[in-house]
């Protein structure tokens, strides 16, 4: 067991280097390919006006975004009317959704706890 430590530890340390030597320059390969979503220069306004389209935009995405919620809907409504045609590989997909559907709520109800398994700190 502590040879697989002394071995993680080795490849932590190349990692750890690996990054320090090289994120600088992906770092300004990334806003190099980038730079032409970069405001220049980064006011108050302008920033104002980026938040406001995002806004705009995100609302007027959701028209589109209902219409997929519909669809989506109706598409299980005629699996259900049709279960007796279900395969056991979308029920068992169905299945696994469910249960990380259940594992995403219970991390989130530990985190909003404040870490905790046994109760909120009163």
């Amino acid at each position: 067991m502590a040879s697989k430590l002394v071995q993680l530890q080795a490849k932590a340390c190349k990692a750890s280097q690996f990054v320090a030597k090289h994120a600088n320059s992906y770092y300004k390969k990334v806003l190099e390919e980038n730079k032409q979503y970069i405001q220049d220069p980064p006011t108050i306004e302008k920033c104002d006006q980026l938040a406001k389209q995002l806004f705009v935009t995100r609302l007027a995405s959701i028209p589109g975004r209902n219409e997929a919620f519909w669809k989506e809907l109706d598409y299980l409504k005629n699996l259900w009317k049709n279960r007796h045609e279900l395969k056991v590989d979308h029920a068992g997909i169905a299945a696994l959704f469910g249960l990380e559907c259940y594992a995403w709520f219970c991390g989130g109800e530990i985190v909003g706890r404040g870490f905790t398994f046994t109760g909120y700190y009163v």
